[in-house]
């Protein structure tokens, strides 16, 4: 068995706890409008790595003193495309003692990936929207699995981190972040929100790949707007990043 690696940090401070080593895995389903690592969607092509679960780890292992009061996210494109590769990769990570993350969008959902989720420490959900319609647009697919991902976290009272991008003339509306907010708030297994504001640093990827880059007229999300959106949620209770 063998993952389809797009790249690998060594030094990752902003996903998950601590200083943690970051997988990139290769393949998504999604296309989001703001996404700024396009060239992981294909999953055919073979990303800068094929290594087995042992030979990553080995990988992380080096940096083991570093990162041991942080550990090891795997995020994408959309990891859970390879469910097993993950399970075994985290099964080594837990005989090692090593804290593991999970950055998902949740847009799929099986056996497989149930079991993924029984296995890691720590999940990183990716809210993308909470309107089915605004969600499709925004992304290319349904939100059914995400929101069954949730319930599935919330019925194995599995740490979750809920991520969320503010986008103007997008997810940056007031009713739209107070329906967002309740909707997270009944979670117990949610332990913070964290609101990411939309920026723009991806474009020039799109530009070097000779694709379109649809929001190239969005601005980013100022910091009065992204306060705001901030009060909300924690009026509703929840914890914000």
């Amino acid at each position: 068995m063998v993952g389809r690696i797009h790249s690998l940090e060594s030094f990752g401070t902003v996903d998950g706890p601590g200083i943690r080593f970051v997988v990139f895995l290769q393949g998504c389903p999604l296309r989001c409008l703001y996404c700024h690592n396009p060239d992981t969607w294909d999953l055919k092509q073979t990303g800068k790595y094929l290594l087995s679960p042992g030979e990553l780890l080995e990988e992380v292992l080096r940096y083991k003193s570093f990162i041991a009061k942080g550990g090891v996210t795997v995020t994408g494109g959309e990891p859970l495309l390879q469910p097993e590769f993950l399970f075994e990769f985290y099964s080594l990570c837990k005989e090692n003692s090593i804290h593991t993350a999970l950055d998902t969008s949740g847009a799929i959902f099986t056996e497989s990936v149930k079991k993924v989720y029984d296995i890691v420490d720590l999940v990183l959900l990716d809210v993308k929207s909470i309107d089915a319609d605004q969600h499709k647009e925004l992304t290319g697919v349904k939100i059914d699995n995400t929101l069954k991902s949730l319930n599935y976290l919330e019925e194995i009272n599995k740490p979750t981190w809920v991520r969320h991008v503010i986008v103007l003339g997008w997810t940056d509306d007031d009713f739209l972040l107070k329906k967002t907010a309740d909707y997270l708030a009944s979670y117990r297994c949610i332990e913070k929100v964290e609101l990411l504001p939309y920026h723009d640093m991806g474009t020039r990827k799109y530009e070097q790949l000779g694709m379109e880059y649809r929001l190239k007229d969005a601005l980013p999300l100022s910091k009065e707007r992204l306060e705001n959106a901030r009060t909300i949620f924690r009026e509703t209770g929840l914890r914000v990043g």
